[in-house]
């Protein structure tokens, strides 16, 4: 476990899915949490996460509370984010199997295929590879649910975990740019806090 950071406060996206899981891993990384459904719990952030659920209905409702494009631009002026599952498809500039008129926040050089392992009934688990840039690496085990992967990375990303596909090479599943991370996992349900804290090493640089 980190140190304690108490003076960091971090967000969670909490208008569907992971939200408790995540609160409890990142405060037991020793940071101060908070969940964001209103533009004016932006303010005072260290960094925010877009937890795992359903991407289509997470932008939606970002839009109804008035959140999307405040959300959005906090992101372009820096603040430090990390998404898991369909938070990576939130954060990715560019997605494919998504519906029509599917919208993102942006922020990572990315392609992301949503659904890309398949159904509900197609999730698996796997132990990965983390080798983080900014820390030692690791394997890590990952729960995969109805799991994006990311099909292309611009120049400035860094890719920090790919699993072997069956019969088509490996897939992208974990990518940093700058203070943006994300991984097309559920590193929140695994009791296994070294992801989060990879996060807050991010948010406190």
């Amino acid at each position: 476990m980190s140190s304690p950071t108490r003076d960091l406060t971090i967000g969670v996206l909490a208008l569907q899915g992971d939200v408790r899981e995540h609160r409890a891993m990142l405060e037991s990384c020793g940071v101060a949490t908070t969940g964001v459904r209103r533009a004016s719990e932006l303010a005072g952030l260290d960094g925010i996460v877009l937890p795992g659920g359903e991407s289509t209905t997470m932008y939606k409702l970002a839009r109804h509370f008035d959140l999307f494009e405040p959300l959005r631009a906090a992101i372009a002026d820096g603040l430090p984010a990390f998404g898991t599952c369909a938070g990576m498809i939130m954060l990715a500039d560019h997605i494919e199997s998504g519906i029509a008129g599917q919208e993102t926040l942006g922020g990572l050089d990315v392609v992301v295929r949503r659904n890309a392992f398949g159904r509900q009934v197609d999730s698996f688990e796997a132990v990965v590879e983390f080798t983080p840039s900014w820390a030692e690496k690791f394997t890590y085990p990952a729960t995969f649910i109805r799991a994006p992967y990311v099909e292309k990375v611009g120049d400035g990303v860094e890719v920090v975990a790919s699993i072997s596909g069956a019969g088509a090479g490996d897939r992208i599943v974990a990518v940093r740019q700058g203070r943006l991370l994300a991984t097309s996992f559920h590193p929140e349900i695994t009791g296994d806090t070294r992801i989060h804290e990879l996060f807050v090493e991010l948010v406190r640089s």
